[in-house]
């Protein structure tokens, strides 16, 4: 193999036989839905810390803003509300994680890496890594919707006929599709 190929394949792993079947979800519906109502732990704990780191980093903005903005003569008040604003986004992650409620964490975290992100291009690495932790959620949050969707898909309730034997209820055609005549 050439180098390429070597550092291509020690990164991805190579679907090495096609008929492989593909990964399954064994939870029940009941199951998925429980977690999705609330976050788990791990989530929840990052959430905690990111609440108080996230309110110091904004402390730190707003602080080293004000100051700039004092030695170039401009106007404070845009900087005083950043600094409010910033610190209602850490409380509401906070709030959100002691609510155990994984997607208004993700908002909340991508929200406030997203306002520190258009500040100005030296606090990008202040920004980057509330981005990326609120993107996380999101997509657990979407990936948990989609296993739920799924489930219920292949859980399909089912109906008796009158002559008693059983059947998978099926989709209702739609009312907006016109057969070709």
């Amino acid at each position: 193999m050439t180098r390429w190929e070597r550092l291509k394949y020690s990164m991805v792993k190579p679907d090495d036989d096609d008929r492989a079947p593909a990964a399954t979800d064994d939870r029940t519906v009941d199951e998925i839905k429980a977690e999705i109502r609330y976050s788990s732990d791990k989530e929840r704990v990052i959430g905690l810390i990111a609440a108080p780191i996230a309110a110091i980093v904004g402390l730190a903005i707003s602080t080293a803003s004000l100051d700039n903005a004092r030695s170039h003569h401009q106007s404070l008040t845009v900087y005083d509300e950043l600094t409010y604003v910033l610190l209602g986004l850490s409380v509401l992650i906070l709030v959100a994680s002691l609510l155990r409620k994984r997607l208004f964490q993700g908002i909340t975290l991508a929200l406030f890496g997203v306002a520190v992100f258009q500040l100005h291009y030296n606090y990008v690495g202040f920004a980057f890594p509330f981005v990326l932790a609120g993107a996380w959620y999101l997509v657990r949050a979407y990936r948990l919707q989609q296993a739920l969707k799924h489930a219920e898909a292949g859980e399909a309730p089912t109906r008796t006929r009158p002559n008693g034997s059983a059947t998978r209820s099926q989709a209702r055609p739609s009312k907006r599709y016109t057969p070709p005549t």
